[in-house]
C-alpha cells in the first residue's frame, strides 16, 4: 500500500543532509601533495645545506603540520548537517507525551560570573517554548554565595512577569538584557497595550538589575572549591573564539557526531547513567544492591535510576512530603555523596580531566552512541565569549590542559577504538582536539626559525631563484585561500576570518604552550589540577561602536610573554635583514641580493603581521598596554635567544 508522503504525521522531524564535498577535497589533496613534496625535498636535500639544523628542525615541525593536516582531511571527509522540523512535532505528539527536561545552570564565582548574566540565562530558559510542568530549571552555585542566592529569589519575582510577556507575544529573544538594549524597531506597527506593557517590563527588569548591582556592592564571605563551569545558555552575542571547531563541524557529524562542548547539550538520562546502545534491561532485572554500589545510598536516586535504565514511562508514586524530598535532594547534591560510588567513573560527567565536557562526550561516543548536531535558523541558545584577551587565554589553556590529561588516561580515543565501540575516523577527531596542547611546540619553533636564520645568515626555506620555493609559496597561497573559502561558506567575514587567522597563532603559542607545560608538570608530580574560571563580562550590544571593541587588553599574566618574546626576535631579525639588503650594491650582484634571506624576511613579516595587536601594545595605555614587567621578561628571552643564535653562526 502506497503511503502518503504529504501527511505530516509520516513526515521525518529531522532530516540529514549530506553535502558535495568534492572541491573542498580536491584542494585538501593539493595541499596534501605539496605538504608531502616538501617533506621530500627536506629529505632529499638535507645533504646539501651548510646549515642543518634550521633545517632539520624545519623538517620536524612541517613532518607535524603534515600529520595534523592527514588528521583534518580524515575529519572533514564526508560532511552532513542536520535540518530539524519543530512545526511537525506538535502535529505527532500531544504535549502532555512531551518528555520532562531538567536544565542544570552552573556557576562558581559571583565576580567572574556577574549575577546579572547568570540570572538572564535563568530568565531566558525559564521562558522557552515548552510546557511548564515538563521542565525543571536547576541553579548550581558551588561559591554557596549569598549574593546569587539573593539575585536568584528576586529574579524568581521578575519571571512571573517575565515568562507570561514573552509566552503571549512570542518573543524570540528572551534574555532580558539582550532583548531591550535591541537595535531593531521596537515599536513600529505594534499596538499601544504591547507598547505599554514593553515599558512596564522594561522598568521592571531595571529595577532587578538595580539591585543585583547594590546588593553586589555589599561585603559578601565568596568562595569557589569545586570543578564547574558556566552553562552559556543566555542569548547574547558569541564571539568567534570558537569558529575553528566550526571549520570541522560537518565533518565530525557525518561519523559519530560532534563532540560535546559542555553547553547547549541535551543528554538522555539513560546515557548518563552509562547505558550503552545494545544494553537490554528488563523491568526487575536491577538488584538493588548493584544500584547502591553505583548511584550512592539514596533510595529517590536509586529508584529513579532503575525506572530510567529499565526504560519503564510510568510515573513514580512518591508519598513522602515536599520537605522529604528535598531533604533527599540536598543529600544527593552534597560534595561527598559520590564517595565509594560509580559517579564521575563510569556514570554521570566523568572525572579525571578539567576539560569534563570532552572527556564525558568521549565516553559515551566509546559506548557506541552518535551524537547530532541541531543548528536551528535563528540560533536557538548562544553564549558569552571572555570579554579580555588573557581570560580568553585562560580559558583556552584550560581546554588544552584538559584534553591532553585524556590522551594519558584510560578514556584514550585509541583504546575506546580498540576495547570500546569508537569508530576510528572518530577517534581521529578526538586526536585533533587532544592535541592542541603538544602543536604550540612546532608553533613557536616554526615562528622563531625566520628570525634564527636571518640572525645567523642561514636558511630554511629555498632561495627566491631555486625553483623548490614554488613549494612553499604554493602551500602559503592554497592553504590561505582555501581557509578563506571555508569561512565564506560558514558564513564569516574577511574580518572573521582574519581574527582566526591572528588568534590561531597567538593562542597555540601562548595558551596551548602553558596548557601542554601544565601537563607535563602534572605528569612528573610538581603540579596538580586547577580549574580556573573564565571571567565573563555582562555588556550592552548597543556599545558595539565603541573605537575600543575588538582591542587586546592586557595584564601580568605570563601567557603574555610568548607572544612578547616572538614578536621582539622578529623585530631584531628584521632590523638585522634590513641592513644587510642595505649593504649590497643591486645593480652588479643581482644574484646576491636573491640568495639574501627575502623568504625567511617575508615570514618573519607574516608573523609581526599576525601579532600585530602585541605591537601595539608595547606603546598601549592603561590596560590596553602591556605591562613593563612582561616586556622586560620578553626581552630578556630575546636577548638570550639572539645570543643564542650568534653562538651558533
Amino acid at each position: 500500500m502506497a503511503i502518503n508522503t504529504q501527511d505530516s504525521t509520516c513526515l521525518p522531524l529531522q532530516e540529514k543532509i549530506v553535502h558535495n564535498n568534492k572541491t573542498a577535497r580536491a584542494v585538501e589533496l593539493v595541499i596534501l601533495a605539496f605538504l608531502v613534496s616538501m617533506l621530500i625535498y627536506r629529505v632529499v636535500s638535507f645533504k646539501d645545506q651548510e646549515h642543518s639544523l634550521p633545517w632539520f628542525l624545519a623538517l620536524l615541525c612541517e613532518l607535524w603540520f603534515t600529520f595534523i593536516w592527514i588528521l583534518t582531511v580524515c575529519i572533514k571527509w564526508n560532511q552532513c548537517s542536520t535540518k530539524t522540523y519543530p512545526d511537525r512535532l506538535l502535529k505527532r505528539l500531544n504535549e502532555f507525551e512531551f518528555p520532562t527536561i531538567d536544565i542544570f545552570v552552573t556557576t562558581a564565582d559571583p565576580i567572574l560570573e556577574p549575577c546579572i548574566i547568570t540570572m538572564n540565562t535563568i530568565l531566558s530558559l525559564l521562558a522557552v517554548d515548552y510546557p511548564a510542568d515538563k521542565l525543571a530549571l536547576y541553579l548550581s552555585d558551588d561559591a554557596c554565595s549569598p549574593l546569587i542566592y539573593y539575585s536568584l529569589v528576586e529574579t524568581t519575582m521578575f519571571a512571573k512577569l517575565w515568562v507570561p510577556f514573552c509566552k503571549k507575544y512570542n518573543i524570540q529573544v528572551r534574555a532580558p538584557f539582550r532583548y531591550f538594549t535591541s537595535k531593531s524597531s521596537r515599536f513600529k506597527d505594534v499596538s499601544l497595550e504591547f507598547q505599554h506593557e514593553w515599558k512596564t517590563m522594561k522598568n521592571e527588569y531595571d529595577d532587578l538589575y538595580n539591585k543585583i548591582e547594590v546588593a553586589s556592592q555589599r561585603p559578601f564571605t565568596f568562595t569557589c572549591d569545586h570543578n564547574s563551569d558556566f552553562a552559556d545558555f543566555c542569548d547574547v552575542n558569541r564571539s568567534d573564539h570558537l569558529a575553528i571547531i566550526k571549520y570541522v563541524e560537518n565533518g565530525i557529524a557525518a561519523l559519530q557526531g560532534p563532540f560535546y562542548g559542555g553547553s547547549n547539550c541535551f543528554h538522555r538520562r539513560k546515557v548518563i547513567y552509562g547505558l550503552s546502545p545494545n544494553d537490554k534491561i528488563k523491568n526487575g532485572s536491577i538488584g538493588n544492591e548493584d544500584l547502591h554500589k553505583v548511584f550512592g545510598n539514596s533510595h529517590e536516586m536509586r529508584e529513579s535510576a532503575a525506572q530510567i535504565l529499565s526504560g519503564s514511562n510510568a510515573k513514580i508514586e512518591n508519598q513522602k512530603s515536599l520537605s522529604s524530598l528535598i531533604e533527599a535532594a540536598i543529600h544527593v547534591a552534597g560534595c561527598t555523596y559520590d564517595y565509594g560510588t560509580d559517579w564521575g567513573k563510569k556514570v554521570g560527567w566523568l572525572y579525571g580531566s578539567v576539560a569534563e565536557d570532552i572527556l564525558t562526550g568521549l565516553n559515551i561516543h566509546g559506548r557506541g552512541w552518535k551524537s547530532v548536531v541541531c543548528s536551528p535558523d535563528p540560533l536557538a541558545f548562544l553564549g558569552c565569549a571572555p570579554p579580555t584577551l588573557v581570560s580568553s587565554l585562560t580559558q583556552q589553556k584550560r581546554w588544552a590542559d584538559g584534553v591532553l590529561e585524556i590522551l594519558f588516561s584510560d578514556k584514550n580515543p585509541l583504546l575506546l577504538t580498540i576495547k570500546g565501540n569508537l569508530w576510528f575516523r572518530q577517534a581521529l577527531a578526538y586526536y585533533w582536539i587532544c592535541l592542541w596542547g603538544p602543536r604550540s611546540i612546532p608553533e613557536l619553533c616554526y615562528a622563531s626559525l625566520p628570525a634564527y636564520c636571518i640572525i645567523t645568515g642561514s636558511n630554511f626555506l629555498p632561495k627566491i631563484n631555486e625553483r623548490p620555493i614554488i613549494i612553499q609559496v604554493g602551500i602559503f597561497i592554497i592553504y590561505n585561500a582555501y581557509f578563506f573559502w571555508e569561512c565564506k561558506r560558514q558564513g564569516m567575514s574577511l574580518r572573521m576570518w582574519w581574527n582566526l587567522q591572528k588568534m590561531g597563532r597567538v593562542t597555540s603559542m601562548t595558551a596551548w604552550l602553558f596548557g601542554f607545560l601544565n601537563v607535563m608538570l602534572k605528569l612528573v608530580g610538581l603540579s596538580k589540577s586547577v580549574f580556573e574560571i573564565t571571567q565573563k563580562e555582562y555588556k550592552s550590544i548597543d556599545g558595539d561602536d565603541d573605537k575600543n571593541v575588538g582591542r587586546f587588553t592586557y595584564n601580568t599574566s605570563p601567557m603574555i610573554i610568548p607572544g612578547v618574546f616572538i614578536l621582539f626576535v622578529n623585530m631584531i631579525a628584521l632590523v638585522n635583514g634590513v641592513l644587510r639588503l642595505l649593504k649590497v650594491d643591486y645593480n652588479d650582484i643581482w644574484m646576491e641580493v636573491l640568495g639574501l634571506g627575502l623568504g625567511e624576511m617575508f615570514c618573519s613579516v607574516w608573523v609581526m603581521v599576525c601579532f600585530w595587536e602585541f605591537l601595539k601594545g608595547l606603546f598601549g595605555n592603561g590596560k590596553y598596554g602591556i605591562p613593563y614587567p612582561s616586556i622586560w621578561k620578553s626581552g630578556v628571552l630575546a636577548f638570550f635567544f639572539v645570543h643564542l643564535c650568534r653562538s651558533f653562526s
